[in-house]
């Protein structure tokens, strides 16, 4: 196969590094691998990505909106209706509904995803060997990873903490899975936290939280978290998502949390479709979002990520699991320009902070899992043509 004449935006280039941003390229394809890239003359037709990887998601919610109704931007009612819907859930149930998301992300160009799975206790979810299964019948077109969204008072029962972080690097013997939790506001956060590293420690599991899904200005998990990573030097990545009270901090406090996430080396991951659903008030056109600090992250050198988070559930009554409609809403929201600049953010970053192993960077050699768009300029990555795809998996299109 060959691809002639398209984009591949700097962030995702794996050589030519030195050619001009608008450079065009050649492609040629064999054997599901990309085996020569050289520039071309020729105007460009599309722009190339490598396929997308999204970060952060919920399955185990996903498409329960209709039954169990919106929360109308209240996420504590969020919570509510999802942890009364949890108890219904079936594995045949689950496995209709994250299988439907599946095919909804490997359609839009997806080819890696960690799904969160609720938690609530120390016995193991039914949601946990649907996503078993399903990891396994999907191996090849999606890298399925998982993590753990256990409530963080758990975590300080160090009998029952051992007992799940036991199931989880079970879970991960097949693929990468972490441990997480949710951090707002929490009673003894740092005492609390301590217990979550202690654990991840013994089992030598990575980490993936929940973190200041608020807009509190004195919500500080974020910094308690990378001052932890740092004191402790914990080895495995650290992923932390949303960090909404960033947004309404003090710039300086923030440019401090940031610092300390550089140098804890924490991943960080920006949901903007739930936070902007379940952020500020609705009383009225919300002015706070809370979007967290995407542009100042970049500024101190982090590479954050654009993630999916919640699609048809309580959190996010709307949605699919089309990642590039999620990155445009980012782009407009959090006037991330040149939009090309930040297509790191669905492709290397995330690929990064799961640790796949093809950092999503298109080279001679790195595999044809591909997206074309028909956009030939910044600006047109954003209009419905513009957003019309090709996509490539295995050096063969859908």
């Amino acid at each position: 196969m060959r691809l002639q004449a398209v984009l591949i935006p700097p962030c995702v280039r794996g050589m030519y590094e030195e050619l001009p941003r608008a450079q065009t390229f050649d492609l040629w394809i064999e054997g599901g691998d990309v085996i020569s890239i050289a520039p071309s003359s020729e105007a460009p037709r599309g722009t190339l990505l490598s396929a997308f990887v999204d970060a952060h998601v919920h399955l185990d919610k996903t498409y329960t909106e209709g039954a169990v109704g919106a929360a109308a931007g209240d996420l504590a009612a969020a919570i509510a209706r999802s942890a009364e819907s949890r108890v219904r859930w079936t594995a045949s149930d689950l496995r209709v509904r994250m299988s439907r998301a599946l095919e909804d992300a490997w359609a839009s160009g997806t080819r890696a995803m960690r799904t969160h799975l609720d938690w609530v206790s120390d016995d193991m979810p039914v949601a946990l060997r649907v996503f078993e299964h399903l990891r396994d019948q999907w191996r090849g077109r999606i890298d399925l990873q998982m993590a753990a969204l256990v409530p963080l008072e758990l975590w300080a029962d160090a009998a029952a903490a051992d007992r799940i972080a036991a199931q989880v690097a079970v879970t991960a013997a097949g693929g990468t899975a972490a441990l997480g939790a949710f951090v707002y506001r929490n009673e003894g956060l740092l005492d609390k936290l301590a217990h979550v590293f202690d654990v991840a420690q013994r089992h030598n599991l990575p980490l993936d939280f929940h973190v200041d899904e608020g807009l509190a200005t004195d919500a500080r998990g974020l910094r308690a978290i990378a001052d932890l990573a740092s004191v402790r030097g914990f080895a495995r990545p650290i992923v932390c998502g949303h960090a909404c009270s960033l947004s309404v901090q003090p710039p300086d406090e923030v440019l401090q949390t940031l610092q300390a996430c550089v140098q804890a080396g924490i991943h960080l991951v920006a949901l903007p479709t739930t936070n902007l659903y379940l952020q500020g008030a609705w009383d009225g056109t919300p002015v706070e979002r809370g979007i967290t600090r995407l542009r100042e992250a970049a500024a101190l050198g982090m590479q954050p990520c654009i993630a999916s988070d919640n699609v048809a559930d309580p959190f996010y009554p709307y949605g699919s699991y089309d990642l590039f409609e999620t990155f445009g809403l980012a782009v407009q929201v959090a006037h991330l320009a040149p939009a090309q600049d930040w297509l790191g953010s669905i492709t290397v970053h995330p690929a990064a902070a799961m640790g796949l192993a093809w950092d999503g960077r298109i080279a001679e050699g790195s595999p044809a899992d591909l997206v074309c768009l028909s956009a030939c300029d910044d600006h047109e990555l954003l209009t419905p043509s513009g957003r019309r795809r090709s996509v490539i998996r295995k050096g063969r299109f859908l």
